[in-house]
């Protein structure tokens, strides 16, 4: 059974960091790229990032551009997520989220683009 588990939100002041991480279990997932989304308290779940399976292409939505870095461990299974100069508008639950197929080269901006999702981690970031 696959399982993503996300962890290192928490709380934070803005300009702060933070390091989330996403473990998959259950299979491995080299072959497939990995995302994040987030959503705000009464928001629409948004995408964040992306990352492909060789880790060698990676997408960010306009809003945390410069910002956020998501990088992957294939050795580790597990997918990353490093936010810097955090503000209070990036307050939200983050999920990870992996493709639906291997070598999948679509844009991932996409809900309906993964087939398998964390339960979130909740980041706050305080003004």
């Amino acid at each position: 059974q696959v399982q993503l588990v996300e962890s290192g939100g928490g709380w934070v002041q803005a300009g702060g960091s933070l390091r989330l991480s996403c473990a998959a279990s259950g299979r491995t997932f080299s072959s497939y790229g990995m995302g994040w989304f987030r959503q705000a308290p009464g928001k629409e779940r948004w995408f964040v990032a992306r990352i492909n399976w060789t880790g060698g292409t990676t997408v960010y939505a306009d809003s945390v551009k410069g910002r956020f870095t998501i990088s992957r461990d294939n050795a580790k299974n597990t997918v990353y997520l490093q936010m810097n100069n955090l503000k209070p508008e990036d307050t939200a639950v983050y999920y990870c989220a992996v493709d639906a197929g291997p070598y999948y080269r679509g844009s991932g901006r996409r809900q309906n683009e993964y087939a398998y999702w964390g339960q979130g981690t909740q980041v706050t970031v305080s003004s």
